[in-house]
């Protein structure tokens, strides 16, 4: 039985969708068959879902740059340190401004339709816009970090910062790449729909995950302007800083799988990066929990003026979401295993 086609598409009013799969109806007309269709669809909502992932990160650091000018603390930060804020707001617009170029792009080149033009555009943009992103997070970071600490550490903790996002967007898949890590290939019966539908998933998981991070990392950056922040102990502050750098990093884990899908795969559905996509999922919630506890200890010695009952109800929140999120979990696979396993060697 023939594959089914879709309608004919011209080259005049509308673009052509490009495809591997096509029937040449004469000058300038196409019939798409209607698989290639729902994958070339897939491909493109994956990849405008993986720059709402990106928006979803940059944007809480964006409306910090711009608030950060009007907090009480900015007058206190050294020079360098204001003029810094000014390149990373340039740094964060500049990505903002990019991350947004697929959607007109779709509207007004391409009439809303999906095309391979369209994916290898939001793609590249996407390539390009991590770029200014880690610059704008790098010093976003060394900023909290003077108010934080002191000069040395900001500098050491905003260039850490800048390096991991660096290498977990642009390195990470540099080596992928040229060590062929893995393989593109589905697993055995697995089909291709089931694949889509496992990286669909994991895809919405860190979009559910993102916001609640990004919050997060928005107080901890707006908090340090305030006045109320200078008020804190010294100790506080560090703690304060330290839990703001390891929910830096639960973002950077969460936005490598966007820069490792149009980099490394081009935007294809594998199963290395379903793979890939789990693992930096839970990389990054195995620091979240500490973060959070971290915060909970500055916000309730700042409420107590104590430091044993705080330290207690932040150890009780970073063990209760390890506990839910890895040991019931890892408990729940083991058990499944060992059934799987006497599944198996069960006498037929």
């Amino acid at each position: 039985m023939a594959p089914a086609l879709t309608a004919p598409v011209s080259s005049g009013s509308h673009p052509i969708v490009p495809c591997a799969r096509v029937k040449d109806l004469g000058p300038n007309r196409f019939w798409l068959f209607d698989g290639e269709m729902t994958k070339l669809h897939h491909k493109v909502k994956n990849a405008l879902d993986e720059a709402r992932t990106l928006i979803l990160g940059a944007q809480v650091l964006l409306g910090f740059a711009f608030r950060g000018f009007f907090e009480p603390g900015f007058e206190s930060l050294s020079l360098t340190a204001k003029y810094l804020k000014v390149a990373g707001l340039g740094c964060l617009l500049l990505a903002i401004i990019l991350m947004f170029m697929p959607a007109a792009f779709h509207r007004i080149v391409e009439y809303g339709q999906d095309s391979e033009r369209l994916h290898r555009f939001v793609t590249s943009v996407i390539c390009w816009a991590l770029l200014p992103f880690a610059l704008g997070f790098g010093i976003d970071c060394f900023v909290v970090g003077e108010k934080a600490v002191d000069r040395t550490w900001s500098i050491v903790a905003g260039g850490a910062i800048l390096l991991l996002a660096l290498f977990f967007w642009y390195g990470l898949e540099a080596l992928a790449k040229k060590l062929e890590f893995g393989g593109t290939e589905m697993k055995r019966n697995e089909t291709e729909q089931q694949l889509n539908v496992k990286i669909e998933q994991v895809l919405t998981e860190i979009r559910m995950v993102l916001p609640g991070v990004q919050a997060l990392l928005g107080f901890q950056m707006a908090s340090t302007m305030t006045q109320a922040f200078e008020k804190l102990p010294e100790s506080s502050k560090q703690v304060h800083f330290s839990a703001l750098l390891l929910i830096a990093l639960s973002v950077i884990f969460l936005m490598t799988p966007s820069a490792y899908h149009r980099i490394v795969e081009g935007g294809e559905d594998t199963e290395r990066f379903h793979t890939f996509a789990s693992r930096m999922l839970i990389a990054a919630m195995i620091p979240l929990p500490v973060g959070i506890a971290a915060e909970v200890f500055v916000v309730l010695r700042k409420f107590s003026q104590s430091i044993e009952w705080p330290a207690a109800a932040a150890a009780v929140t970073m063990l209760l979401a390890w506990v839910l999120w890895f040991g019931i979990t890892s408990l729940k696979r083991a058990k499944d295993h060992r059934q799987h396993a006497q599944e198996l060697h069960a006498p037929a």
